[in-house]
């Protein structure tokens, strides 16, 4: 079907579309030059048959006529002249249908009307348009129907203005680009022949061949290309003669023919390549600048141009003229739409190849435009697109905060929705970027504004994902913040942050951090020996930790930060105020709930507590008692609220508490504890030793102990035999790994214990294999041979 996209075209074109397609190099080249001329001269010359030539004709020399047509018909393609074939069955069946509607004593006239056809006519041509549509493959089927589209007219008077757009449609379905143009030039060519005012498929066909022109450079084209062995500066020479036609066509007769240039120049710069459209930005503006302002508005063209810069770079040389000769349009535009829909696009080349000078004039300009009327409140996506644009470039926020118009243009976002989400993307754009803590001004007063900013806008109908994303975004920028050795300077931005941000709990909660942090670093600069200065310093970062945690809701929170606060006390030498911490947190305890939401979901809490209270066992063993409250005064506080405690029934955490206070005893009973705090001295350094204070440390284990046996007497039970089990063995354990089975209570006791494991048969055999045989290697070490009588007392019974 190729030759039928020929007929189209003027000679010279046609021989370098064939020259490609079928020509080789040397003689068979010139053989097909030769072949090519041959068929334009039989276009050239084949008007023999014409309707023309027709009308003068007698009925029998009309016959005559029609038959010499169909042996030249059968002459032609018998000796390969297959375009002059064609030509002949084109004439044949607009002919013989034209014919069937003359007879002796009437003609047609040149403009008739379906009325005047006779259903002779119509009904053959109806059998035509019948066997063209049931053609299989789309090419053929195409190109019959469209040279005989002039058929139509004996059908009805819209039928040319249906089939139209319908042909158009069918070229999409051609997947060769190179093909589809020349299906286009031909069907705009008989368009033009049929029914010339009929523009609309003309204008279709041109933005349908823009819209395919990429494929130009798909994988499917190239692939074809490189199999062919046709490189891409051969290939592309083969457009234009194609294009130039359906130009030719659009602009025919056009009286809107410079609106339709601008159109057409819009779409070259949608359509194209944007390193193209860059590299020629001075002609495309050249092009831009001569087209009528009454029809296609300039300022689209720029857009669209603008779009183009955006994705590729134009010459170094010529990016300032470019600016100017857009800025001189844009600003000039009195529609706030048309002019923001505009300014959005060429923002961006603005912030990408110049200095904040230049995007500061471009801001102070939008803002000139879109104040007056409130006119920003109809175009916050584009204000906002501006904002993602210029943040996107400026990755220096003490450059960006330097621009002077950026934060005015902030405050044209009066909607709070809208605000907040530009807050959003500063906050993300200086999280990802800032790479090192600042402590300049400008930027601190800007992101403070922009974080008071969003933390205003929480409310009791905020969702709890959001203030879990306001609060990542300001405790982002808090851990950003640094004064250096300007410790006095630091604490002061974290009260004033503080009282700024008291409705979001884990800005508190990391400001709580922050100052802990803060006064550990001052005991490393000062090594521990602080001066007056330094000490009253870190009391203060103490008070500021003890006046925010009673604000948290979280009771876990509360706990964790009051038992870490304390530390940092502690390890500060603050130790009224560290007591404070833990006697706080001693209080809280008792208010813990049976249930707490953890991501969502209730769970108990009594794994949280067990969790807690062991680190906090840990710190107590290093808490120096008191001197007006007596001896282990915090431990005894600790022990009466867990024994007040309202536990879980059939819960065993309150034991595995005990034990875990054994262990704080065991530790406390020794001549040197296992770890210190420098500077600070705990029991160990305070008792030395002393009789009464191991006293009362016995009494308060025997204290333990006996709750501990009084709870596993209650799992006589046949439903709690196996929880008794592993409880006794685990007491056992204990006593093994912290206490002295020297004694000879405490050695019965144990035994006691293993037999209690083993009573019901619920013991875990492995486990006890396990540690009888460590009994028994500990036994060998010096001093230990009370181990081994320990050992032949703890028998291990078989199940049977």
């Amino acid at each position: 079907m190729p030759p039928l996209g020929v007929l189209v075209l003027e000679k010279s074109h046609l021989c370098d579309i064939n020259s490609f397609c079928l020509g080789r190099a040397g003689t068979a080249a010139f053989a097909m030059s030769e072949k090519v001329r041959t068929r334009l001269e039989e276009l050239d010359d084949f008007e023999e048959g014409s309707q023309k030539e027709l009308l003068n004709l007698t009925q029998q020399d009309y016959v005559n006529r029609i038959e010499e047509l169909n042996q030249s018909l059968k002459d032609a393609w018998a000796s390969d002249q297959k375009v002059k074939a064609l030509k002949i069955v084109i004439q044949l069946v607009y002919e013989r249908i034209f014919s069937m509607c003359v007879d002796n004593r009437s003609v047609l006239p040149d403009h008739f009307s379906p009325e005047n056809a006779n259903d002779t006519a119509k009904e053959t041509c109806l059998n035509w348009f019948f066997k063209i549509a049931s053609i299989r493959e789309l090419i053929p089927r195409f190109y019959v129907e469209a040279s005989i589209l002039k058929c139509n007219k004996f059908l009805s008077k819209t039928g040319i203005s249906e089939c139209l757009p319908r042909l158009t449609c069918m070229i999409r379905g051609i997947g060769d680009p190179l093909v589809s143009v020349y299906a286009r030039a031909y069907l705009c060519r008989v368009g033009m022949e049929v029914a010339p005012h009929l523009k609309e498929s003309l204008n279709k066909n041109f933005f349908d061949f823009l819209l395919t022109f990429k494929q130009i450079h798909g994988d499917t084209v190239q692939n074809q290309l490189v199999v062919q062995g046709v490189e891409l500066p051969s290939y592309l020479p083969l457009y234009p003669p194609a294009m130039d036609w359906i130009f030719q066509c659009i602009s025919y007769h056009a009286p809107e023919v410079t609106a339709r240039c601008a159109l057409l120049l819009n779409s070259v710069m949608s359509a194209f390549r944007a390193e193209f459209i860059a590299t020629r930005s001075m002609d495309f503006i050249g092009m831009i600048k001569e087209c009528d302002e009454s029809g296609f508005p300039k300022h689209l063209l720029f857009r669209s141009l603008g779009l183009n810069l955006a994705l590729a770079d134009p010459p170094e040389s010529d990016r300032l003229q470019i600016l100017n000769e857009a800025w001189k349009v844009i600003t000039k535009l009195k529609n706030p739409q048309d002019y923001i829909n505009c300014a959005e696009v060429w923002v961006e080349y603005t912030c990408k190849h110049f200095t904040k000078r230049e995007v500061n004039t471009v801001l102070a300009d939008v803002i000139k435009h879109m104040t007056p009327d409130r006119a920003f409140e109809d175009s916050y996506p584009q204000l906002q697109l501006i904002i993602k644009k210029v943040i996107a470039y400026f990755h220096d926020f003490s450059v960006l905060f330097s621009v002077e118009k950026f934060l005015p243009f902030l405050d044209m976002f009066q909607k709070e929705s809208v605000r907040v989400e530009v807050c959003k993307c500063i906050m993300e754009a200086f999280i990802k970027h800032q790479q090192e803590p600042t402590k300049d001004p400008v930027i601190l007063n800007a992101l403070l504004h922009v974080c008071k900013t969003m933390h205003d806008s929480v409310n009791a109908l905020t969702l709890e994902d959001e203030k879990r994303m306001l609060s990542y975004l300001i405790n982002g920028f808090i851990k950003m913040v640094s004064f250096g050795r300007d410790f006095e300077q630091q604490l002061s931005f974290y009260v004033e942050s503080r009282s700024m941000f008291c409705n979001l709990e884990p800005v508190l909660v990391q400001l709580i951090h922050s100052v802990n942090r803060l006064a550990m670093e001052t005991r490393k600069v000062m090594k521990g020996n602080h001066s007056r200065k330094t000490a009253a310093f870190v009391r203060a970062c103490v008070a500021y930790c003890f006046i925010t945690i009673p604000s948290l809701t979280g009771i876990f929170t509360r706990l964790n930060l009051y038992l870490h606060s304390g530390q940092v006390a502690l390890a500060n030498q603050c130790l009224s105020q560290a007591d404070a911490f833990f006697k706080a947190a001693i209080s809280l305890i008792p208010e813990v709930p049976k249930m707490i939401n953890i991501e969502g979901k209730m769970r108990p809490s009594e794994s949280f507590l067990l969790e807690f209270l062991c680190n906090f066992f840990s710190t107590l063993l290093i808490v120096p008692d008191h001197p007006e409250h007596g001896v282990l005064f915090l431990v005894r506080e600790l022990l009466n609220v867990i024994q007040d405690y309202t536990w879980e029934d059939n819960s065993d955490e309150k034991i595995r508490i005990y034990t875990c206070v054994l262990h704080l005893l065991s530790a406390m009973s020794q001549e040197t504890y296992l770890y210190h705090i420098d500077k600070v001295d705990s029991n160990d350094s305070l008792y030395g030793g002393d009789s009464k204070f191991l006293a009362e440390n016995n009494k308060l284990c025997e204290t333990v102990m006996a709750q501990i046996l009084e709870h596993l007497k209650t799992l006589a039970k046949d439903e709690a035999l196996k929880r008794q089990s592993s409880l006794g063995l685990s007491f056992f354990n204990s006593i093994l790994a912290h206490g002295d089975l020297r004694n000879n209570k405490l050695n019965q006791l144990s035994v006691n214990l293993w037999h209690l494991a083993q009573r019901h048969g619920c013991a875990d055999t492995r486990t006890m294999v396990k540690t009888l045989e460590y009994i028994k290697k500990r036994s060998k070490q010096p001093g230990m041979t009370h181990l081994t009588e320990l050992a032949l007392r703890l028998p291990l019974q078989t199940r049977t």
